[in-house]
């Protein structure tokens, strides 16, 4: 009888052994609609978090944070914490590399992930200056660094491999997918400070209100681990990589060998991520310091200026299946750079100006950021691209958008907002200069 019934005999182990094997065996093979949903979500849930932090350093953190500085410099500090994330990002990126060669990507991404959502949630429980002093600000600052070294870890491979499971004519449309996570992160964020900053008093914004978006974020991130998580332990997903070379490999190997290309990668992109923080985390502080404009209503044009980028990204990858990846980085580093002449006109006309500033300024970094991810990584040999294009776009990151906010709002405080134009400009130019140096390296190697 024992032969009709298999289950005689076994151990409790074995039915474990026997219950995995049968959910490898049926897992379903990863789809491309599959691996972009994970991109979106994944993204989202990272750039939930950076806005929540870059609007907080605008309408809590001098007040909450920086007391005993004017308004201004106090934003100033709060954005040179805001920086700290970015200078940890790459490092991040080395270390959860070497945790994914000894456990597993997925080991990785749960470490990643929870450390990212706890550093959020912890900055919500934070207690302010008046209560403890100097030691508020040093938390702050331990927990920032928390966030970058989280999002570093959070390298999942899914944007490379969605990008090289493409067809051919089809990569732009590809490529566009997961930077969609970036406007939809800001519009929940920005949605959130919008609500509670106009139906609260200021005392109870200040003292309650403004810590709920930091917990919110923390739900965010557990549903988008389980997301992620989903695809990431599929063995069809594995194979994917496996088939690919996407696996990863020390950050030293990968500098001494192809540093290169990790530096062309970030400064091609430097024009788009420059004006990210520009149109996002800074006319906030410059509108609600030097304007009338009310602080709902800035947030409100932003939410409508992140609907027009989703758009723009879209259209993005429309436009580079038919032009070329490089040729739109190239064209929209070129309009970014007339901007940048039109910016300090804009910003210092009023309201009408301000809102004009937000709306094209979105626009553009929709066109540009919907082709900034990879657009030259593909020079990275296969053995070195799932590190690389990690390490490119925190390299890129850090070079173009971690002191955007700081440096404009300082400059521009004390230079007028010419330099702001100055700073945009500066980073155009180093785009077409990448892309340029890029293409003579592609001839040469031919």
């Amino acid at each position: 009888m024992s032969s009709l019934n298999p289950s005689v005999g076994l151990t409790p182990q074995d039915y474990v052994n026997s219950e995995t094997l049968a959910l490898a065996d049926t897992h379903e093979e990863a789809t491309p609609g599959e691996i972009a949903v994970g991109v979106i979500i994944g993204r989202s849930s990272e750039y939930f978090d950076f806005f929540v932090f870059g609007i907080a350093c605008v309408l809590v953190f001098p007040s909450v944070l920086f007391p005993f500085l004017s308004k201004l410099d106090g934003t100033l500090a709060a954005f040179a914490i805001f920086a700290l994330a970015f200078i940890a990002r790459p490092i991040g990126t080395a270390i959860s590399m070497a945790v994914q060669r000894h456990w597993g990507r997925a080991t990785k991404l749960t470490l990643a992930l929870f450390l990212l959502g706890s550093c959020t949630v912890g900055m919500a429980f934070l207690p302010t200056y008046q209560s403890v002093g100097v030691n508020a600000i040093v938390a702050m600052a331990i927990l920032r660094i928390g966030q970058g070294l989280a999002l570093g870890g959070s390298w999942d491979g899914l944007p490379s491999l969605l990008a090289m499971s493409a067809p051919k004519n089809r990569r732009g449309w590809y490529s566009m997918i997961g930077q969609l996570g970036a406007p939809l992160g800001f519009v929940i964020a920005a949605s959130l400070f919008a609500y509670l900053y106009g139906n609260l008093t200021a005392d109870e914004f200040l003292t309650w209100g403004w810590r709920y978006p930091f917990c919110v974020a923390f739900a965010i991130n557990v549903v988008a681990l389980f997301a992620r998580l989903r695809l990431v332990v599929g063995q069809s997903y594995t194979e994917m990589l496996q088939e690919r070379e996407l696996e990863p490999i020390s950050v030293t190997s990968l500098m001494r060998d192809e540093g290169r290309n990790v530096m062309l990668g970030a400064f091609a992109a430097l024009a788009s991520f420059a004006l990210f923080h520009l149109v996002t985390v800074f006319p906030l502080s410059w509108i609600s310091m030097f304007s009338d404009q009310a602080v709902t209503e800035v947030l409100i044009v932003q939410i409508i200026g992140a609907f027009c980028a989703a758009i723009a990204i879209v259209v993005s990858g429309w436009l580079a299946d038919r032009v070329g990846r490089r040729n739109t980085l190239g064209t929209m580093a070129c309009l970014i750079g007339i901007f940048s002449f039109l910016a300090p006109w804009l910003l210092g006309s009023g309201t009408a100006g301000n809102n004009v500033f937000i709306i094209v300024g979105f626009i553009l970094l929709g066109l540009s950021y919907g082709q900034s991810s990879g657009t030259v990584t593909s020079n990275f040999s296969s053995h070195y691209r799932y590190t690389g294009a990690a390490l490119s776009a925190d390299m890129a990151w850090l070079i173009g958008a971690a002191f955007a906010p700081l440096v404009a709002l300082g400059v521009s405080a004390r230079f007028g907002l010419v330099a702001l134009g100055a700073y945009l400009l500066s980073g155009a130019l180093c785009t077409l200069a990448a892309l340029g140096i890029n293409r003579a390296v592609e001839a040469r190697d031919q």
